[in-house]
């Protein structure tokens, strides 16, 4: 009882039969050509939103420089302004003969005749109140 018997069994080979056999063939060789293209076309979708994703992150990068760039060159710009208004207030004057005397002797330590100048000292604010 342990062995195992082998069935003869004669095949009828008509057309039919043939005809089924390739339909097979052909239906397997279809299954196989849309998986390859399936797998071809997967290959190119992940290729393509790599590609999308990598270009997105680099640009989103490049964009958040140039943003803080931005800023930062518009604090430049307004503390330019502001130099830019003290020096043509500083031009204004300087047309003015009065403060050119003053100026020169500020700076210059120049008297008019017969006049000391005495040059204080500047006092610091912050250890005055620090103090109190």
């Amino acid at each position: 009882m342990s062995v195992i018997r082998k069935r003869n069994i004669a095949r009828m080979e008509n057309q039919y039969v043939q005809q089924h056999k390739k339909a097979g063939i052909a239906q397997t060789r279809k299954r196989k050509l849309l998986f390859r293209r399936l797998a071809v076309f997967a290959l190119f979708v992940s290729i393509i939103s790599y590609l999308m994703i990598s270009t997105f992150v680099s640009q989103t990068a490049a964009l958040e420089k140039k943003q803080t760039d931005k800023a930062q060159l518009e604090q430049k710009l307004i503390s330019l302004k502001k130099k830019q208004k003290i020096l043509d207030e500083e031009i204004v004057k300087l047309n003015d003969d009065e403060y050119i005397a003053k100026l020169a002797r500020k700076e210059y330590f120049l008297s008019e005749k017969n006049e000391i100048i005495f040059n204080l000292p500047k006092e610091k604010k912050n250890s005055q109140d620090s103090a109190y």
